[in-house]
């Protein structure tokens, strides 16, 4: 089955001005991705869907897939082996309306390369190319992205011509982590990657790797010429990130004609709290009070005694909890005068 392209299906928003977040396994479900379009994020990717999980119908897949009206633009980012997985997994995400999508040749973790996706295709590029071919020709050309890695390990440097090769199928971007897939996240963020692979080829960049805080990502978009950025764990520590990228400006911070924007102890009190709205209106069950119990303690990381609050954190049972103790973390503040931090993104 092909589906052609639809005039509907707007272009997504791909430019420094635009900033994404990543695909982030077990965190970017419909609440997180809400609460970072709340911030400023242009376009959001759900997590890795299992193309197989898609087909047999995997509870896992279909919580990883719930979106409303307001989650919008959305990509979903697909993982499997081979084009004929890959090729039914769509047709069912074409069925129930999704738009864009997005290929994961980049995930090193050892149980997606196992089976042959993720990173695992790097080895492997004539399977990506049919895999890709297959994904342009369901949802038709400008609605299909690769995210790539530099290769499998060093001295295997297939991405330029690669991306060549996926430019001429007709993929709509590019998402380059500049990392080996046997490094994972150790060492550093190979930039000089980005700005190279952007000069190889026309089709759009989006940069992902090091981005921790806005003025990473806008020193990565400045010394690379990169078309954007994608936040993964710098948004994953500080939604307010796209906030502060946002206040920075095109030419890069305070002093230069830009803005700063900082996160007080109150804002990020206000950001726990409305994930928890977001969580409890769309999910509403023990998974996501289990979830917030990891994520509470990296928005709240500032606050003086992180550690003793991480504890009492970690350790909620119910939302009620979660409430009186932000009611109490509120009241202290309201005690002492709510300075702006030191930035820890």
């Amino acid at each position: 089955m092909t589906h052609s392209t639809s005039p509907t299906y707007p272009p997504l928003p791909i430019a420094p001005e635009y900033p994404w977040l990543a695909p982030l396994a077990g965190f970017s479900d419909l609440p997180f991705r809400l609460l970072c379009r709340e911030q400023g994020c242009a376009a959001a990717c759900t997590e890795m869907v299992s193309a197989k999980g898609l087909i047999y119908n995997n509870t896992a897949t279909e919580r990883i897939l719930a979106t409303n009206v307001e989650d919008n633009p959305l990509v979903v980012q697909l993982y499997g082996p081979d084009a004929q997985t890959l090729g039914q997994a769509m047709d069912l995400l074409l069925e129930r309306g999704a738009c864009h999508f997005d290929l994961n040749a980049g995930c090193s973790v050892p149980k997606v390369t196992k089976t042959g996706s993720g990173a695992a295709l790097l080895r492997e590029p004539e399977t990506l190319i049919r895999i890709v071919a297959t994904m342009v020709a369901k949802a038709g050309e400008g609605r299909v992205g690769v995210k790539l890695r530099l290769g499998w390990r060093p001295g295997e440097d297939v991405l330029p011509d690669l991306a060549k090769r996926l430019e001429d199928l007709g993929v709509a971007w590019l998402t380059l982590h500049p990392r080996w897939a046997t490094q994972g996240f150790s060492g550093r963020a190979d930039w000089d990657r980005l700005a190279s692979l952007r000069e190889h080829v026309a089709v759009p960049i989006i940069a992902s790797g090091d981005l921790f805080t806005a003025e990473d990502a806008w020193r990565c978009l400045e010394q690379t010429g990169v078309n954007g950025v994608m936040f993964a764990r710098g948004a994953l520590w500080d939604p307010a990130i796209f906030r502060k990228f946002l206040a920075l400006g095109p030419i890069g911070g305070a002093g230069r004609g830009g803005q700063t924007f900082h996160s007080t102890p109150t804002y990020s009190l206000d950001v726990v709290r409305r994930h928890m709205e977001l969580a409890r209106a769309h999910q509403d069950d023990r998974r996501a009070l289990l979830a917030m119990r990891t994520i509470a303690p990296r928005y709240l990381r500032q606050f003086a005694g992180a550690k003793s609050l991480r504890a009492q954190l970690t350790q909620i049972e119910s939302w009620t909890q979660l409430e009186n103790l932000l009611d109490e973390l509120t009241f202290a503040l309201s005690e002492t005068t709510d300075l702006p931090p030191k930035d820890a993104t």
